[in-house]
């Protein structure tokens, strides 16, 4: 694998996450297993028999199938894949999985020269395929840990990671990471496109972990992945959830769809042990939707009176926290820190910490407790730069790049400015295009009865009219101002990079500016063109034109990925927010 991965083009980039020594199956093969899990297909043999024919890897974009490829061919919202079929045929795709109306098209288009294995569910069937092409199961590593919840996924899979490192790095062991900012393995990384990959790729990526000695991985888990299927096949040995807050409802329709779409995770079939975090009445429910072994965690200041850890003496220390863990059932208990602002953060730490502890005491990690205790004690796992996630880029003013995107994680983001900053609070906020729209009017409000100035400018519109998102916010600000006699500051200012000026201009060194909504991303889509932007870069530039200090790790040049490498689909969803 190679370090310089940002580079490469979307087809070259699936190639680099290959595994190199996959045995494979053959269609036979796969059809049996099919048929004993239950999805009855029917195969349409071609030349050789089925058993002849060997399947050594798989694809679901035409772009990427490779020769001996299963090609995965599902329908989209515009198109089906099986359209592409004479481009994976040509690219060298050995059989194709798909369902009923692609059959059909394969039969118009290509006569049925290719094998082809019809199934009613062909996501569903994705998974289970691919895991039998790279020899994966839910015994064959790496140690899994997935993160859902709507805000946090990010920064506890980063802690979970950084733990994890520290904890098997003396074993001459390392992880992995699956997630919205970059895939890892080990020292060689690729940005992400998606929240949670396709099931096909993550196969290849479990694959490729154990062929690169890599024993743990920390890995999002989003609730399109979830609804769509992406995990099929996948098995974790500790999943955590963080909250549920309003946010994708344009997918999910109600928030009781997108509570049984995270909760679908947590079913014995799926996750082996669960840590929940129990601080509200959908975490309690969580908790006990859950199967198999379920651990609760409580990191609110009045713990639930069920949970099995609960955080306890929370101290502030510079921007983060130190707190204790207690172990209710043992009374253990654990000093630990991180170096994030805010409360959320140090509920983020506790669920990495529980989610480690947890898989040692049920042998899922093969450590001492010792081991796990002391790295989280004197190795600092939980004091990292997350990108664009409470990333600080300037210190006087505090200045903090956030991926806030939702009235949760706003009003959250906005408590951590309040709880250091001793002056006013500067906020440049926007909303994704093509996303759940009824948030925007309860994001403007939450932004003026928080924040002393509030700058609305866009966001990556996508295909909608960036004046008309901003409209909506700006109607949830007015409303509030008036409604409820509010003084804030209240300013629409496009394009962004003029916000971020203004920012700055309008700062004092004991002020706070937030950055919220677009985090790590570099790029802002309008209609499909995608113009370079990087909120930490230009957050940096106009901080030091002003003459204010940036922290040590700042960025002074942005890390562009070339945006003729994107599909427009691919676009909106690294724009996404993905839940």
């Amino acid at each position: 694998m190679s370090g310089d991965a940002a580079a490469l083009s979307m087809a070259q980039q699936d190639r680099v996450f290959r595994p190199h020594g996959v045995t494979g199956a053959s269609v036979e093969e796969l059809v049996a297993e099919l048929t004993r899990t239950g999805y009855d297909p029917l195969v349409t043999p071609v030349g050789r028999t089925a058993g002849e024919i060997p399947l050594t890897g798989a694809a679901m974009d035409p772009k990427t199938v490779g020769p001996g490829d299963l090609f995965v061919a599902v329908a989209g919202s515009r198109a089906h894949g099986a359209d592409f079929i004479a481009t994976a045929m040509a690219a060298g795709a050995a059989a194709v999985l798909t369902d009923d109306a692609g059959a059909d098209k394969i039969r118009e288009i290509a006569d049925y020269r290719i094998p082809v294995i019809q199934v009613s569910r062909v996501r569903d069937a994705a998974g289970p395929s691919a895991a039998l092409i790279y020899g994966n199961s839910s015994t064959s590593g790496p140690a899994l840990f997935g993160v859902t919840g709507t805000n946090g996924k990010t920064t506890t899979t980063y802690f979970l990671r950084s733990l994890l490192d520290a904890v098997l790095r003396r074993h001459g062991q390392s992880t992995g990471l699956i997630g919205t900012i970059e895939i890892a393995a080990g020292e060689a990384t690729i940005p992400s496109k998606l929240t949670t990959p396709e099931a096909v790729q993550l196969h290849s990526l479990m694959a490729l972990f154990r062929e690169s000695g890599i024993t743990a991985a920390a890995m999002e888990v989003s609730s399109h992945a979830i609804s769509y299927q992406r995990t099929s096949g996948l098995f974790y040995n500790v999943a955590g959830f963080t909250n549920l807050t309003q946010d994708h409802l344009d997918l999910h329709g109600s928030m009781e769809q997108y509570f049984e779409a995270k909760a679908a995770l947590f079913a014995r079939s799926r996750t082996r042990s669960s840590v929940i975090i129990v601080d509200d009445a959908w975490g309690l429910r969580m908790a006990d939707a859950a199967t198999g072994h379920v651990v609760q965690l409580a990191t609110a200041d009045e713990p639930a009176v069920s949970a099995d850890w609960v955080v306890t003496e929370v101290t502030a220390e510079a921007l983060g926290s130190s707190f204790t863990l207690v172990q209710r059932r043992t009374g253990e208990t654990i000093r630990c820190r991180t170096g994030l602002p805010g409360r959320f953060n140090v509920s983020n730490a506790a669920l990495a910490a529980v989610m480690v502890l947890t898989a040692q005491e049920t042998g899922e990690l093969r450590v001492a407790r010792e081991e796990v205790i002391t790295a989280l004690e004197h190795a600092d796992p939980f004091t990292i730069s997350v990108p664009g996630r409470m990333q600080v880029i300037g210190t006087a003013p505090a200045a903090i790049v956030d991926f806030a995107h939702n009235p949760d994680a706003m009003i959250r983001t906005l408590e951590a400015a309040a709880s250091t900053s001793q002056g006013r609070t500067i906020l440049v906020i926007g909303a994704a295009g093509e996303r759940d729209s009824a948030k925007r009017p309860l994001m403007g409000a939450i932004a003026v009865r928080m924040a002393d100035h509030v700058i609305i400018s866009d966001d990556d519109p996508h295909g909608e009219d960036p004046s008309q998102i901003r409209a909506a916010l700006i109607e949830g600000a007015r409303t509030a101002l008036d409604e409820e006699g509010l003084d804030a500051t209240l300013e629409e200012i496009t394009p962004r990079l003029d916000a971020i000026t203004r920012a700055v201009e309008v700062a004092e060194a004991e002020d706070t500016i937030i950055l919220a909504g677009r985090g790590h991303e570099v790029h802002q889509d309008f209609g499909g063109t995608k113009h370079p932007i990087d909120d930490r870069v230009e957050l940096a530039r106009a901080l030091r034109r002003r003459g204010f200090p940036t922290a040590p790790d700042a960025p002074v040049t942005a890390e562009t990925a070339d945006p003729a490498n994107l599909s427009p689909s691919e676009t909106a969803a690294e724009g996404g927010h993905t839940a």
